[in-house]
């Protein structure tokens, strides 16, 4: 699959891959799934779902907000 785009990131001292789907077959939206590197990070993605959930969502998937606009703008 090509229109996959893998990034590393860092939550709270935890180290994650985040891979983002841009055109996966049968999804209307933007898919992503992320990979803890580690026991610790598993841990604490199993307790901070909704959390990572936020921060890749207004970090990584979604252009921040221009004034006067209501919704964010896909990247």
């Amino acid at each position: 699959m090509t229109n996959i785009i893998r990034k590393d990131l860092t939550i709270s001292k935890h180290k994650f891959i985040l891979e983002i789907y841009i055109a996966l077959e049968g999804a209307s939206d933007i898919t992503w799934e992320i990979f803890p590197e580690d026991y610790e990070a598993c841990l604490y993605a199993f307790s901070n779902k909704k959390r990572i959930e936020n921060v890749i969502t207004k970090q990584y998937l979604y252009e921040p907000n221009k004034k006067g606009e209501d919704a964010p703008s896909r990247v």
